[in-house]
Formats: structure tokens, C-alpha cells, sequence
């Protein structure tokens, strides 16, 4: 009888600390033992001069949603959770996304009967909070937060979404109270919706005016200012699909002095720029989010973030919104102004495979901070970690096993979502998982995808270690116990 079920032989092993040459053995869906010349296994996989990585946790998705637009997205939670496993992505945290007047927990509820048989990798959900009455902050935030969803996001712009300062504050105050993370979209709503008045008075509506509304300064100041109520409560927060040089300096700044300040950036700064909305015709609302591409000297500054440690996580932000539709980019009608377009690009497939190639295989950043950033720092921020995003003794096998010298040339037609075009036609990466496999068992096998509707798991998230306070606020008021600190 075999030891093992599966033995992964021959690999190099790669976590976020760590590079090493040896065999997994996984038993019961969980990784049981690494070691050089392990027992046999039932099942064996070769895996001689192959990359052994954690299966990555794409901790920003936006599946089977409605936006605030009105737009729907083309995903489900088949679809998304397939293309996630055949870019080497084995877990993913969508947004459970409540609207003005909405229960948060019939939202959540909701967004369960979506995912439930038809998810093929393991899930959990973020939450977001766009109506912080009395009873969701005082009632159904805290026993959410205890029943696992010990995440949640939250607006400073968009007219259906976002929160004023005070609002922010009392959301902040009862995550550090419950503990939870806070994840913070942040431009500042009335620098863009001023320009974007102007802009279309002057009639200045293509895609390419979208940039020009939503100015570097917009997402700096809202930055600033997230950080500035997160250190007066004392709250962690994590700045999420960070774009802009004004918005990395100041989250440097406040890491650089002790405030507990995290932040994610996505394959969109790094691969597309400003150009690409000034397309001909309607063709730039293929590339348009929020915030939105910034020049080709800014992508340097998001390569240094990644590099430097500013940024903690790299996510897709995954708002796949289709072309040729009404319920996508083309919601406010045919070759609408850029006000009215669904904002939200593509890349859960994508997202590894294109920060392999261009940050490891350049020499930009190397293999173990991809592993962090791609698979083992989303765990820890998100309370799934050492269960998920590391390859360790007592882990779930979520498992990739990449091919580092696989030529691939990005193209609509070999991905594995339900859209209708990619940002990233004809780029071309070198790096592509092989094998993904889903706490034991292989759900991507070179080219043919094996899992079915409902393989995947719901996941609940720990309060994690990341969301813990300091202890006190900056100006010595405890905001859970009441107490003021003099100095």
C-alpha cells in the first residue's frame, strides 16, 4: 500500500522564503511530508527541472457582479475559477458587494447561491460595505466578521459606493473593535467628477479623457487620507489596485514611520499605459479602470513598489466587463462618453504568468518574492495562511507546477474566461503553469482543464494577524475601550 497518494518527485520547491530541490508528498489533500526520496505514492508526477510553486491567491476578483454602473459581469464562478486554475491561480477571493438599502447578510447570502456548484477551485469572499447604517456596523458587520468574512472593502468615490470621512471612520472603528482588514478604493471623488464635468463640457468624451479625469493627484490626496483616519483610529488598512506615483510616495511614507499600511497593485500598471485609451474609435474602453493607467515613466515607479516592498500584494482585479455588450463596456450605449463606460479590465489567467516573465525571468524581482506576492502575502493579509499560499507540512496541495521556458503568445482564443477580448492580444511571456491541482487533486493538466462545477470549497478566513492594531492611535484615544492616552 502507498504511503502517499500523490508524490510530487524532482521539483524545485519554491515558498516565499525559500528554494529547494526535493519531493512533496501529499496525503488526504494535504501536504504530509518533503523530503528527498520519498516512499511511493499512488500516484506519481515527475517533476524533474519543473518549478513547484504554491497555488496563487488572487484576493481581488470581481465575479458574477453587478456594478454600480449597471453593468454585469461576463464571469460566473465557473468560468472565473476555471481561468484562475489554467493561469496557476488555486483560490480567489471575489467581493460579496452590497448596495444602499441591502442587508449585508442577505448580500452575502446571495452571493453564496452564486458560487454554490459552480466553482471548480476554493473560494471565500470579501465583503463590501456602500451603506454603514447603525444595525449593518452595530449588528451584522461583527457576527459576519466572527462567521469568517474578516475582510471588506470600501469606496471613497463613485456616487453608489462611496463613504464620507466620518462614515470611513466608523467603519475603521469597528473593524479594529471585530478584527478585520480594511480595503480602501481611493480617489478622491469630487477632483474627478469636477473634471469629468468639465471635460464633457467641452465635449471631450472618448476613452482616452478617462485618464485625464482620473488625475494622479486624485488618487494621491485619497490616499493620504485613508492613511491619515486609518492611523487616527489605529486601524490597518491595505490600499488596493495602487497606480500612481503620488499614492505609492505617501504609502511609503507611512510604512516608513510605523503605520500599519498595506498595498496591491495589479498587472494593468505594469503592462498597459495612457495610450492604450486613445485608441481609434471605442477601442480604448477595452483598457479603461479605475484607477486608470498612468504613462510609461509611472510603470517604472509600480516595478520599484514591487521590488522595494512597498506593495505587499500583486492582484488581477479581474472586472470582466465584455465589448460588444450592453451589460459591459458598452452599458451607457454605443460609443458612449468615458463616464458612462463599465470600468474594469480582464487578468485573472494573465496575472501570473505576465509578472513571471517580465519581473522574474528580467531579474526585477526574484521567484520568492513572487511567490509572496502572488500566493503567500495574500494568505497572510486575508486570514487563510498556512492553510493556503505556501507549500509547508500541514497545507492544503494547491499546488502549480510551472514550466519556466514555455513560450505562450496571450490571445483571447487560449484563455479561459467567458469574455470576448483581452487587453494583452499577442504578448507574448515565457513561464506557464503546467499542472494546477486543488488540495491534492489536478484540476488544470496542460491544456485540459478537470475539475468540475463544484470542486471548489468555501473557505473561512481567520482574523488575521495582519489586521491587528499597533495598540494606540496617534493621538492616544483607544476607539474600542474608551481610554485616552496623555503623553
Amino acid at each position: 500500500m502507498a504511503d502517499f497518494d500523490l508524490v510530487i518527485r524532482g521539483g524545485t520547491v519554491v515558498t516565499a522564503s525559500d528554494t529547494v530541490v526535493c519531493d512533496v508528498g501529499v496525503k488526504d489533500g494535504v501536504i504530509v511530508a518533503l523530503g528527498s526520496s520519498l516512499a511511493k505514492g499512488a500516484r506519481e508526477i515527475d517533476a524533474t527541472g519543473k518549478l513547484v510553486l504554491p497555488g496563487g491567491i488572487d484576493s481581488h476578483v470581481h465575479v458574477d457582479q453587478l456594478s454600480s454602473s449597471g453593468a454585469y459581469t461576463a464571469d460566473t464562478f465557473l468560468s472565473g475559477t476555471r481561468s484562475a486554475m489554467c493561469g496557476g491561480t488555486t483560490g480567489i477571493i471575489p467581493f460579496a458587494a452590497q448596495y444602499k438599502g441591502q442587508s449585508l447578510r442577505q448580500t452575502v447570502e446571495d452571493y453564496h447561491a452564486k458560487a454554490d456548484g459552480q466553482a471548480m477551485t476554493d473560494y471565500a469572499f470579501h465583503l463590501i460595505i456602500s451603506d454603514p447604517t447603525e444595525s449593518v456596523i452595530g449588528q451584522e458587520l461583527p457576527a459576519l466578521i466572527k462567521d469568517g468574512y474578516t475582510s471588506f472593502k470600501i469606496y471613497l468615490t463613485y456616487d453608489a459606493l462611496k463613504l464620507n470621512d466620518r462614515q470611513f471612520l466608523e467603519v475603521l472603528a469597528a473593524a479594529r473593535r471585530e478584527g478585520a482588514m480594511v480595503m480602501v478604493h481611493a480617489e478622491n471623488h469630487d477632483m474627478i467628477a469636477w473634471l469629468s464635468e468639465k471635460l464633457l463640457e467641452f465635449g471631450h468624451t472618448a476613452p482616452k479623457f478617462h485618464r485625464v479625469a482620473h488625475a494622479n493627484i486624485a488618487e494621491g490626496e485619497a490616499t493620504n487620507r485613508a492613511i491619515a483616519l486609518a492611523e487616527l483610529v489605529d486601524q490597518p488598512i491595505l490600499m488596493v489596485h495602487v497606480s500612481a506615483k503620488e499614492a505609492i510616495d505617501r504609502i511609503r511614507e507611512a510604512k516608513a514611520r510605523g503605520v500599519k499600511v498595506f498595498a496591491e497593485t495589479c498587472p494593468q500598471y505594469l503592462f498597459l499605459t495612457e495610450d492604450d485609451l486613445d485608441k481609434d474609435g471605442f477601442e480604448g474602453a477595452k483598457c479603461m479602470c479605475s484607477p486608470p493607467p498612468r504613462d510609461k515613466a509611472n510603470q517604472e515607479f509600480v516595478w520599484q513598489g514591487l521590488a522595494d516592498g512597498t506593495f505587499d500584494v500583486f492582484s488581477s482585479d479581474h472586472a470582466p466587463y465584455r465589448y460588444d455588450s450592453p451589460t459591459g463596456k458598452r452599458v451607457g450605449g454605443a460609443d458612449t462618453s468615458f463616464k458612462k463606460v463599465a470600468n474594469g479590465v480582464p487578468g485573472l489567467e494573465i496575472r501570473m504568468p505576465m509578472l513571471f516573465s517580465a519581473g522574474v525571468l528580467t531579474g526585477r524581482i526574484d521567484i520568492n518574492k513572487f511567490v509572496a506576492l502572488c500566493c503567500t502575502n495574500p494568505a497572510k493579509m486575508y486570514g487563510l495562511y498556512p492553510r493556503k499560499g505556501t507549500i509547508a507540512v500541514g497545507a492544503d496541495a494547491d499546488i502549480a507546477i510551472w514550466d519556466a521556458e514555455k513560450k505562450v503568445t496571450i490571445s483571447i482564443d487560449m484563455l479561459h474566461d467567458d469574455m470576448d477580448y483581452t487587453p494583452y492580444e499577442g504578448h507574448e511571456v515565457t513561464g506557464w503553469p503546467i499542472i494546477s491541482m486543488v488540495r491534492g487533486t489536478i484540476v488544470w493538466n496542460d491544456g485540459e482543464v478537470l475539475a468540475k462545477p463544484g470542486d471548489g470549497k468555501f473557505l473561512r478566513c481567520d482574523v488575521p494577524a495582519t489586521a491587528r492594531p499597533r495598540g494606540t492611535s496617534v493621538h492616544g484615544f483607544n476607539p474600542t475601550s474608551g481610554d485616552y492616552i496623555k503623553f
